[in-house]
């Protein structure tokens, strides 16, 4: 299979997830991408840790737009992991492991049915 054949499957599979699951799949990229840098290569620690800030300053935002209807306790509990993690990404080193299990947590959460 080419790369262009894989994209466009990848692409067609991502077209019937449903919101959440899609949500939960960008999650779980940045998991992979935090696993791939517990290798200890600078630059993949660099992007994993920008791609990780990105999400969840994304999120935070996300959270805090007033059209959002999640329920407020739900928000603000969320709105404080973002905070969490980003408070644990300006630490030098931030703890890799830490990063992974708070994303796992949000991707499985996501990925809950009901």
């Amino acid at each position: 299979m080419s790369s262009r054949q894989a994209t466009q499957a990848y692409r067609r599979a991502r077209s019937t997830m449903s919101l959440r699951e899609q949500e939960a799949d960008v999650f779980r990229r940045v998991i992979g991408a935090l696993r791939a840098a517990e290798d200890g290569d600078v630059i993949r620690v660099a992007r994993a840790l920008a791609d990780t800030r990105r999400l969840w300053m994304s999120v935070e935002s996300a959270l805090r737009d007033p059209g959002n209807s999640l329920p407020t306790e739900l928000r603000a509990g969320l709105v404080s992991v973002a905070r969490t993690i980003q408070r644990e990404l300006d630490i030098d080193p931030p703890d890799i492991a830490f990063l992974i299990e708070m994303n796992e947590h949000v991707a499985a959460g996501l990925s809950a049915r009901g």
